[in-house]
């Protein structure tokens, strides 16, 4: 999982991010960021996922979940 969260820093541009983190309060987080999201988890795990899939999470913890599970 730690490794999932290093790629989503990168992605929203932040040092760390947190299981609690709200997706909305980062600067990044726009159509850009879950283009990227989609991308990095097929890339690296072979998941496909929708824009609105992503959007559906609220906080990092749910991406996680939803990327990891």
């Amino acid at each position: 999982m730690e490794e999932l969260k290093d790629k989503l820093s990168e992605i929203l541009e932040e040092e760390t991010v947190n299981d609690t983190d709200v997706l909305e309060d980062f600067e990044y987080w726009d159509s850009l960021a879950i283009l990227g999201i989609i991308s990095m988890a097929y890339e690296n795990y072979k998941k496909t996922f929708k824009a609105a899939d992503i959007r559906a999470c609220a906080t990092i913890g749910d991406l996680c979940k939803l990327i990891l599970g």
